[in-house]
């Protein structure tokens, strides 16, 4: 047993929870911005994976330049692989890219026919659940917690209050089957954030952390690009010219680096149903004001929003979890 496992998680005060629930509320609805520029980023180089290359890529080439341009960071860097040969860290906790890396592929894969809605309601019931169970088995480094009825109730509650803003998108069959790839990328970002914060515990630098992620993320992405070009060619479509399409790695920069931050003060299920609720007021938000074919926001959408950020508060409200020893 390694000194990260015994250590004792820092205590989950309210005015900690509180914040952490505004900070991680602010990065889903950055997240949603970045589901819509990686979707129309896959859809203009008619790939979804050299979207998801382009965006990582870029987020890996920041964080090569900010991070050990600093002492703070090149200090980091060092306590991560000194954590890494002592087994302080170990190097399964550093692979928490692989999941954002899918997440981010997806978004390029599916956005331009599901919609950002859509897309959001489908994480949001793989996060959910899988962020139960994290918590449960003590992945992040918050160690092990129960699972209390006021949280089980959160949990519940927002996957509902998400059904009930874009249930009028599950008429189409072929939607559902899409569906799929972003459910599952849900199931990966909870063990990505608690992993995550696992690294950043061991760097004692949430930005160190954030290279890590991006490091093996685009690893992953280029072998996956590889494959894919391999067998259907090179893609057919051609770079954009518009700067925003090339934000998507930035953005993803500022939620990873926020959820290594502070899933040590939330815990990882509270931090899911914060970034979820910023991620479906993102969502509604872009299909209001910029809305596509694949996007049309009605009454349901917006209580469904509503009640999205009443479950928040009702889990961020709840008395700490007990941990578990």
């Amino acid at each position: 047993m390694t000194a990260a496992d015994t250590a004792t998680p820092p205590t989950l005060s309210a005015a900690r929870r509180i914040t952490g629930v505004a900070l991680a509320s602010a990065s889903g609805v950055a997240v949603a911005v970045q589901s819509r520029i990686n979707g129309e980023l896959g859809v203009r180089l008619a790939d979804g994976f050299a979207a998801a290359v382009v965006s990582f890529g870029i987020g890996l080439l920041v964080l090569l330049v900010l991070v050990p341009a600093t002492p703070g960071g090149r200090r980091a860097l060092a306590a991560t692989r000194r954590a890494l040969r002592t087994g302080a860290l170990r190097p399964w906790q550093c692979l928490g890219g692989v999941c954002g890396a899918f997440l981010v592929a997806t978004q390029g894969l599916t956005i331009g026919t599901l919609g950002v809605a859509v897309f959001t309601v489908a994480v949001v019931a793989g996060q959910t659940g899988s962020s139960l169970a994290v918590d449960r088995a003590g992945i992040g480094p918050t160690g092990r917690q129960s699972v209390t009825r006021q949280r089980l109730a959160g949990a519940v509650l927002t996957v509902l209050a998400v059904g009930l803003a874009v249930g009028d998108r599950f008429g189409d069959p072929g939607a559902l089957v899409l569906a799929l790839l972003p459910l599952l990328a849900g199931v990966g970002i909870a063990w990505q954030q608690a992993v995550n914060g696992r690294v950043r515990a061991a760097a004692d630098s949430a930005l160190t952390a954030t290279l890590v992620n991006f490091t093996v993320g685009t690893v992953t992405l280029l072998v996956a690009f590889a494959i894919d070009t391999a067998v259907r060619g090179w893609p057919a479509g051609q770079l954009p010219t518009e700067p925003w399409l090339y934000l998507g790695g930035p953005i993803g920069i500022v939620f990873i680096a926020i959820a290594a931050a502070i899933v040590r003060f939330t815990g990882v299920l509270l931090l899911g149903l914060a970034t979820i609720a910023g991620q479906i007021v993102g969502a509604v938000l872009l299909d209001l004001i910029l809305p596509t074919a694949a996007s049309h926001p009605g009454v349901n959408t917006l209580l469904g929003a509503a009640l999205t950020m009443v479950a928040v508060l009702i889990a961020a409200l709840a008395p700490p979890a007990r941990r578990i020893r």
